[in-house]
Formats: C-alpha cells, sequence, structure tokens
C-alpha cells in the first residue's frame, strides 16, 4: 500500500515581500515526506506582492492565494485572518511561515516526527538567525518550559510553529468567539502558545534549528542578540506595552480569574513585588528570569502603573 504523507497547511502571511518570498515558498514547497498546502494572505502591498503570489497560485495547485480582505497592519492581524478563512478540516496539522525565512528540506518531517513521538500536540524550534552580511548566530528558545512562561512570553519565533488539527480548531473557536478583543493581540506566536498551554495542550520546543531566520531591516520582531534589541525591548516593557499585552492575553485565554493570576493582576506595587518574587516560574531563560525581576522592581521604584 502506499504510503499517506501527513498533510499540512501552511499559512504564509506576507507584506511587501518580494525580496525574500520566492525563495521561501520554494523551500516550503520542496519538504520531505509531507504534502503541503500553502495558504497565502496579503496585507495591500506596493511592490507587487499580491500579482507575485496571483502568479504562484496558478502554477502550483497546492498554493491558494486569499482573497483581498482590506489593510491589517501587522502580521498578528493577518495570520488570525489566515486562521479565520482556512478550512483545517481537511489536515493533519497546521504550520505558521513568516515571508522572508529559508525552512530546512526536513523542517515539517521533524516537527511531525516529534509530534509523534512525544505525542504533543504543539510544536516550536530554535532557528538560525542569518544576516545579510552572511553572520549567523543560533537563537535558543529550547529551555525547559516554566510553570507560567506561557503568560510572559512565547515559545519562540512563530513561524517554527506547528499544530495539531485539533488544537488548531479549539484555536479557531476562540479566536471567532473573541474575534475584535484578538485584534488587539501584538504577537499571534504569544498568544498561540498561552492558549495551547492553559488549555492543556503538551508542548514541545525542539532544541535542534529548523530554519534560517532572515534578519533585515523590515522585520516585525527580530532576533534578541545584542544590547541595542536588549535596550529597545526594555523601552517596550517600560512603556506598559508587555504588560498590557499580559493582561490581554490572560483575558482571552480564560486566566484572568486563576488564583496565581489574580494575585497580580491589578499590577500595583504590592503585586508587582509579588510576581518578582515568582520570576523562576514566569521566564524559561536565567537571563530572562532576572531581567523579569528587575523589570517588576524597576516598576515599583518608578512608579508606573499598567492599566
Amino acid at each position: 500500500m502506499p504510503i499517506v504523507q501527513p498533510r499540512v497547511a501552511v499559512l504564509l502571511a506576507a507584506y511587501n515581500g518580494m525580496r525574500w518570498i520566492g525563495e521561501q515558498l520554494d523551500s516550503i514547497l520542496c519538504q520531505s515526506t509531507v504534502h503541503v498546502t500553502v495558504y497565502i494572505s496579503v496585507d495591500p502591498s506596493s511592490d507587487g506582492t499580491e500579482q507575485w503570489c496571483a502568479e504562484a497560485a496558478r502554477r502550483y495547485g497546492n498554493v491558494v492565494l486569499l482573497p483581498p480582505a482590506g489593510r491589517f497592519g501587522g502580521a498578528s492581524r493577518n495570520f488570525f485572518r489566515l486562521f479565520r478563512d482556512v478550512d483545517f478540516s481537511g489536515f493533519d496539522f497546521v504550520a505558521f511561515s513568516d515571508q522572508d525565512d529559508i525552512w530546512h528540506l526536513d523542517k515539517l518531517e521533524r516537527a511531525v516526527h516529534a509530534l509523534e513521538l512525544r505525542q504533543a500536540q504543539a510544536y516550536s524550534s530554535n532557528v538560525t538567525a542569518l544576516w545579510p552580511n552572511g553572520d549567523r548566530h543560533l537563537l535558543d528558545k529550547a529551555q525547559p518550559q516554566a510553570q507560567w512562561d506561557f503568560i510572559f512570553e512565547a515559545a519562540g519565533p512563530g513561524c517554527t510553529y506547528v499544530l495539531r488539527q485539533e488544537l488548531a480548531e479549539s484555536m479557531k473557536s476562540s479566536m471567532l468567539a473573541n474575534w475584535d478583543l484578538l485584534q488587539q493581540v501584538s504577537l499571534h506566536d504569544w498568544y498561540c502558545y498561552a492558549f495551547a498551554r492553559c488549555h492543556g495542550y503538551s508542548w514541545y520546543i525542539d532544541p535542534k534549528p529548523s530554519m534560517e531566520y532572515r534578519q533585515h531591516s523590515n522585520n516585525q520582531v527580530g532576533a534578541n542578540k545584542g544590547i541595542r534589541p536588549l535596550i529597545a525591548r526594555y523601552k517596550r516593557i517600560h512603556q506598559g506595552w508587555w504588560f498590557r499585552q499580559v493582561k490581554l492575553i490572560v483575558s482571552l485565554v480564560g486566566l484572568d480569574k486563576d488564583p496565581f493570576v489574580s494575585s497580580w493582576y491589578s499590577l500595583g506595587p504590592m503585586q508587582l513585588i509579588h510576581l518578582s518574587f515568582n520570576a523562576a516560574h514566569c521566564r524559561r531563560r536565567l537571563r530572562d528570569k532576572l531581567l523579569f525581576f528587575v523589570v517588576c522592581w524597576a516598576a515599583v521604584l518608578l512608579g508606573r502603573s499598567y492599566p
């Protein structure tokens, strides 16, 4: 009997991606031992991305360009649109893709194997960041998962995520039920990780990199390497964006009444101090645990509030 290949729906969000999307799509269509169908949603672009994707859909039977749906203004809303409009019922797995990376040819094969071997429902992996000058750097997100890390960070780059179909369907139902509030989420990968962990789905983070994570000036979220990205991230935290996203995601996944969450949810001085002493349970990497502690205390000492 012929071997039935796992069927994977790949969700690709695009915007002004002509410089990279061809190489990205080639690396997806060449995936080993799986059958892929690529669904592309394009945020209105000025560089011909829509026309290129329309031609790719005519050329390949397993590439589908979704009809225009207005301006999204960011990758998260574009991915949420893909979730809403793609029918997952004919697939075994759902994978996320950016427009500008290069997948290893066994990326999905490794993900499917890991999910089956570990009986997990979701997968992500480390990546190798690649700069235009040829510099490469491993981005390690595969530290042991903490009890509450999913409230405060993603599992890693969303472009590595692979979900079982039943998890994707459950996630879609929740998205549709909370559609208007969901549009305020800035990072879809953070929300998806939080939803899965909060609802008891097991998640495996693969320490082996599965793709080249291209870095350039148009990255919405790039590699956190060096002091400048660290300072930029701290500024966003200090300005309140991060804490507001934490509270939004907690509300969306239904954890706002949890005793642990309730103990710090108002983010007053005493609540932030309490939260700081739980830093070890809130982030995976040691450096991030220490930064978490510092951020909480800095907010207290500076009198910051995050309604």
